[in-house]
Formats: structure tokens, sequence, C-alpha cells
């Protein structure tokens, strides 16, 4: 089992090598899942529909709900599949809160880290690309 995150601006082909790679673990029998954030859970959807059409957002109420999204996208989907034994193919994670937020918004870096670790339980992905 693998948990594999996909990092990128909008574009750069994290959907494309998400798919290429999830039809070789298909082909090969390989037990997977494809998560994407923000979304993946009901509620998480939702806040991404909020994240996409708000422009009044405040960066730390930007910040707030891509972290509620996460933190139920973890409980609700990755933790399960990990237990599970499933391969996790994610469309971004933590590492684009951090650049989006953090270098984008301006938000404490030190900040946004450890609320990706209270969201997530200090799961991470095995592999970033």
């Amino acid at each position: 089992m693998a948990f594999i995150v996909f990092e990128g601006g909008d574009g750069s082909g994290k959907s494309t090598q998400i798919k290429r790679l999830s039809g070789r673990l298909l082909r090969r029998e390989h037990p997977y899942l494809v998560t994407r954030e923000p979304g993946g859970t009901p509620l998480g959807e939702q806040l991404r529909k909020i994240l996409k059409t708000r422009t009044d957002l405040s960066p730390l109420g930007e910040l707030l709900l891509f972290v509620a999204a996460r933190q139920q996208l973890v409980t609700q989907i990755i933790e399960p599949a990990i237990r599970s034994g499933k391969n996790i193919l994610s469309d971004r994670f933590t590492a684009s809160t951090i650049a989006y937020q953090g270098y984008g918004r301006g938000l404490n870096i030190s900040n946004i880290v450890s609320l990706n670790k209270l969201a997530t339980g200090q799961i991470e992905p095995d592999l970033n690309i």
C-alpha cells in the first residue's frame, strides 16, 4: 500500500498522471482509491464549491475551509483506505496548502503546518510528486 500525492498548479498534469497510474494499478489488480482536494466527501465537495466560487474569503477563512475539507477526507476516506490496504492517489494534499495559503496568501507557514497535522492526524504521504 502507498499513499501517493500529486502536487502542482492548475493544468500541470496531475489528473493525467493519476489516470495513467490508476490504469497501471488496475491492470495489475492492485486495489486503489483516487481522491482530490478539496473534495472527496459530501462536505468536502460543498466546501470545494465555496472555495472555487467565493471571492470574498479572507486568507484565514480560506485556509480553515481547506483544512476542514481535508480533515473530513482523512477521517472518512483516507484512513479507512489505509486500514484496508488500498493504494491512495491524491490530487493535492498538505503541500498545496503551504504553497497557496502560505506563500501565496501570506499566512504563517508554522500555523499551516500545525493545522495540517491536526487535520490529518499526522498522516503523511509516502510520496509527493
